[in-house]
């Protein structure tokens, strides 16, 4: 592999054997290292492959500015917790989850303690992730001298959630976090139930929203003209169309994308479910 740009002693940009450019850490492995020299494989700990268009260098200059020591913890951390799986799919996550504990283990050096205001929200809406986030905060804290309080596991969650979206921004999940919370509510207040997030209908209804909002994010929303499914989703649930018209009020508020006739046609279908097993 060919150096393309030395960021530290321990961060390197280069060329593989595939023409990508991919991220090489390992200590010592920029000492002396020059563009267009080729790297020493055996000084090579880790390769992160960027993707879904993610900037090269912004992401090697992020991780050279994270101590190796905390990238190690939470790379052994996520093999311990199960995670390994989810790391490969998105080796940028590791380098999130690396910033945030590294810059949460600084903060609680300097006794900054904060407070997560989607406490809730996060345990309902990504009980999957929420569950993935203690293991693995048990996991970081059983190999730091500095354990970690239990309210980081919703930061963890979130950085989870978080790696299935392109962006690649924070701020995309906690927004929508709360319009998924906001839509429940509509839900709720229209049909004067209260929804349990428990509930195997809810859960499948926060899957189809967060696939939703990657097909709105990527513009990619369910199109087909005069959907015949459509229509008769539309002619058996007339409430939960007017309802589902509603919800696309608020992701059109909030995130400045209208919903195509198909996507409130399956969002009506989803109330139409939840609403049932919770009556």
């Amino acid at each position: 592999m060919e150096i393309l740009r030395v960021f530290n002693n321990n961060v390197v940009l280069a060329r593989d054997d595939a023409g990508r450019e991919v991220i090489l850490t390992g200590r010592g492995l920029g000492f002396q290292a020059r563009p267009g020299r080729t790297v020493d494989p055996t000084l090579v700990t880790r390769t992160f492959i960027p993707a879904d268009g993610r900037d090269p260098d912004h992401l090697a200059e992020l991780l050279a500015g994270i101590p190796p020591e905390h990238v190690q913890l939470v790379g052994e951390a996520l093999a311990e917790a199960g995670l390994d799986a989810r790391a490969s799919a998105s080796p940028t996550l590791v380098i999130a989850l690396a910033d945030h504990v590294s810059f949460a283990l600084r903060r609680q050096r300097l006794g900054v303690a904060v407070e997560y205001p989607v406490v809730a929200e996060v345990k309902n809406l990504y009980a999957g992730e929420y569950a993935q986030a203690r293991a693995l905060l048990a996991a970081i804290n059983a190999r730091s001298d500095e354990p970690l309080p239990d309210a980081e596991a919703v930061a963890l969650a979130l950085h989870l959630v978080n790696a299935g979206f392109a962006s690649g921004d924070l701020s995309w999940t906690y927004t929508m976090t709360g319009v998924i919370q906001q839509m429940m509510d509509v839900i709720g207040q229209s049909y004067g139930l209260e929804l349990d997030p428990g509930c195997v209908s809810v859960g499948r209804f926060v899957t189809h929203l967060r696939y939703l909002f990657v097909r709105i994010e990527q513009h990619e929303q369910l199109d087909q003209q005069h959907s015949p499914v459509g229509g008769a989703i539309r002619a058996a649930y007339p409430r939960a169309v007017a309802c589902a018209e509603r919800l696309a009020s608020i992701v059109e508020l909030r995130l400045g994308s209208p919903l195509t006739d198909d996507e409130v046609s399956y969002l009506a279908l989803h109330v139409a479910r939840v609403t049932e097993t919770a009556a």
